[in-house]
Formats: structure tokens, sequence, C-alpha cells
């Protein structure tokens, strides 16, 4: 699993015009899933992200978590984050796992994120979405499984 995760100050998703998701400090993670991905993936995913303290102390260090800030994440699957180009100038999307695998992980990783106690907000699966953000910091991390979970 792939995960590109933004510190923001506020962040919602949109489809055919309507809020359908919404946070205010928190994550916003872009979420893409592997034909091989599966529950282990998921789970030390949302772990990590859970984890992750990338929010400022009171002496200005990143030393807080979402938990210790109130903070909440707008997932959103992206298949794209499998996207190669390295060949010619369209992207291949065939590294993306099918639609109903990567739904079901997708919300269940939703789920496992739920269980660590951050709020979850949620895009809609497969629909085209108009995605707001106010960056903090910037801050921009970018998760992938397959490097972090081999050692």
């Amino acid at each position: 699993m792939r995960a590109v995760v933004q510190r923001v100050r506020e962040a919602s998703v949109r489809v055919e015009g309507e809020v359908v998701g919404q946070i205010g400090l928190g994550f916003l993670v872009l979420v893409g899933i592997a034909p091989d991905d599966g529950e282990q993936e998921a789970a030390y995913l949302a772990r990590k992200i859970a984890g992750l303290r990338v929010f400022e102390d009171e002496a200005g260090k990143m030393n807080l978590g979402l938990s210790e800030v109130g903070g909440a994440v707008l997932a959103v699957s992206q298949f794209t984050l499998y996207g190669d180009c390295r060949k010619g100038r369209r992207p291949s999307f065939t590294d993306a796992a099918p639609p109903d695998q990567a739904d079901r992980l997708y919300q269940r990783f939703c789920a496992l994120l739920e269980e660590e106690g951050v709020p979850v907000s949620r895009g809609v699966f497969q629909a085209h979405m108009a995605v707001a953000l106010v960056n903090d910091g910037p801050v921009t991390l970018w998760l992938d499984t397959a490097f972090m979970m081999k050692g």
C-alpha cells in the first residue's frame, strides 16, 4: 500500500458538488492499493499514520501526533499512486489492485484507523472527487509498505 500524507489545517472532498468528507486539523491521506496488499499492510499503514508525530509542540518541534492535537484523517482512495510513467507519456495502472479488492482494503484501512482512535472522514471510492485542502507547513510524507515493512 502507498499513502501520501499531508498535514492540513482543513481538507474536504466533494462529489458532484456535495461535500462528502471534511476535517479540520489533521491529515489528508491519499491511499493506493496494490494487488498483493492485504490485512497486514493495511494494519501496518494505519498504525504508522495514527502514530506519526509531525505536529509542532510548544517548542516548535514536530513532536505531537493526531491524538495529542485532536486531529482527524480524510482518507481518499487514489489508484493513480500506482501509475507507472516509465514508458511513453500515458501512465499504466496495471500495478494497482482491481477495484473490488481495492475498495475492500481501503474500507478496512479506514476502519483500522478508527480502531486506533483516529476520527476518519472518507472520499467516495471510484467517484470523480474534488479535493480541497489547506496544507500546513507544508508537511507531506510518502509511505510505501513494500519498502517500510522489509526491515
